[in-house]
């Protein structure tokens, strides 16, 4: 389905067409009506497949059809990329509507904190926020949300897994009763249903279920001791010169090692984690959108909601304790149909994690043969399990090479195409 075929404002569409966005995704072609029809909703699908857009048109809608004043929609997101992101959305897809619009996040200034609150107290129609600001304005009594028709809640199960529950029943407790909620998430575990109940009544469940990593993205993997790690992602990165490279490691102390690191190694580079002020964050990440830098090192921060466009190559650094989250990280690449490239560094305490990715996925990730001049790798055993039919036999072996001849590296070439037939 087209957008241009919905029964929207034209000014709607005009901001949508700003975008280069024509045919609907499939979450927007199923919540977009159910939520223009008043029903609460539950909505289950992948980061990246345009749950933001899905919900942000038919409020916009609702709102340039309403004559009352007052703030008409409050979305709630785990973080101020996340916030700063749909703030980019509402801007774009409202260009041409007179809507007014508001994010709410922490790491600003007293200036900033005051131009919210001056803009909280005259009442946006929609505000965007983070948890713990949002409920530093609610407890100083001028913020009214007595107007309040929809409830947002985006990326819920990040929000719970970070411990933004009581945060979230605390800002719900003083919200009107009367009004639409929209929760959105990119898994559904029992905490998200749980959820759910508490505060969604008679919903639309859309359960897309999982969705597996885009055929354009190549997967590939090296088995590593983790004392071999750094060497190891130099000579990767070496292999890759001119690309857009975004690299996933589990904690802040790792960002700065790796960082260090390459320092030492003379490659050029950024980094980011949530202990940057605001500023260094929105720096950092304009910098590597714009391709002044082409290498970033980042926690999960990134993994989730960004959208930054031709990154070619995902390197996990670290294996994430999640395997959906190596779905999220990966999934930063290969966007709007472009060819990608993900190589994981699995280490010997890895394994375990990585056997939970392969079977999440139903596959095995082709493990490469290390380069010359490292000595040895970890053994990597595939436990044996059914899934969907097809099965996984245990294995052991230390090195798998991915049928690329006697060479040690296949280079990605972003460019070229793939067969139809893959």
């Amino acid at each position: 389905m087209k957008f241009e075929e919905l029964e929207i404002d034209n000014r709607i569409k005009e901001g949508i067409e700003s975008f280069n966005y024509e045919e609907l995704t499939k979450i927007q072609e199923i919540v977009i009506p159910v939520i223009i029809s008043g029903i609460d909703l539950l909505a289950c699908s992948q980061t990246g497949s345009g749950k933001t857009a899905a919900f942000l048109i038919p409020i916009i809608e609702s709102i340039l059809k309403s004559d009352r004043k007052g703030t008409k929609a409050l979305i709630i997101t785990p973080t101020r990329e996340i916030c700063m992101q749909i703030e980019e959305q509402i801007s774009g897809i409202g260009y041409f509507t007179d809507i007014s619009y508001l994010a709410v996040y922490g790491g600003n200034d007293q200036d900033s904190f005051s131009r919210q609150k001056s803009a909280l107290t005259n009442g946006a129609d929609i505000i965007v926020a983070t948890p713990g600001r949002l409920i530093s304005h609610l407890g100083l009594g001028y913020f009214n949300l007595k107007e309040l028709e929809f409830l947002v809640l985006d990326e819920a199960d990040e929000m719970l897994d970070m411990g933004f529950y009581p945060d979230i029943i605390n800002i719900i407790s003083n919200l009107p009763v009367k009004r639409q909620n929209l929760m959105f998430s990119a898994t559904m575990p029992q905490e998200i249903r749980k959820l759910a109940k508490e505060i969604l009544e008679n919903p639309e469940v859309v359960d897309l279920n999982f969705s597996k990593p885009a055929v354009e993205i190549e997967q590939k993997a090296y088995l590593v001791f983790e004392k071999d790690k750094q060497s190891l992602l130099v000579s990767v990165l070496k292999d890759y010169p001119e690309q857009k490279i975004l690299i996933f490691v589990s904690t802040k102390l790792n960002v700065g090692k790796i960082s260090s690191f390459l320092k030492m190694n003379r490659i050029k580079h950024s980094a980011i984690n949530s202990s940057f002020s605001q500023s260094e964050r929105n720096e950092t990440v304009l910098s590597f959108k714009s391709g002044q830098i082409n290498v970033l090192v980042a926690t999960n921060l990134l993994s989730r909601g960004i959208d930054i466009e031709d990154v070619n190559l995902i390197i996990n650094y670290d294996i994430p304790e999640k395997a959906e989250d190596y779905v999220h990280r990966i999934g930063r690449t290969a966007r709007a149909g472009k060819l990608g490239l993900a190589i994981s560094l699995i280490s010997e305490f890895d394994i375990n994690k990585f056997n939970r990715i392969e079977k999440l996925l139903n596959r095995i990730i082709v493990k490469l043969n290390l380069p010359e001049g490292f000595r040895g790798a970890p053994q990597y055993s595939v436990r044996s399990t059914k899934k969907s039919g097809r099965n996984f036999k245990k294995t052991n072996f230390k090195r798998i090479d991915d049928n690329s001849g006697n060479k040690q590296h296949k280079r990605f070439n972003p460019s070229r195409k793939r067969n139809s037939g893959n």
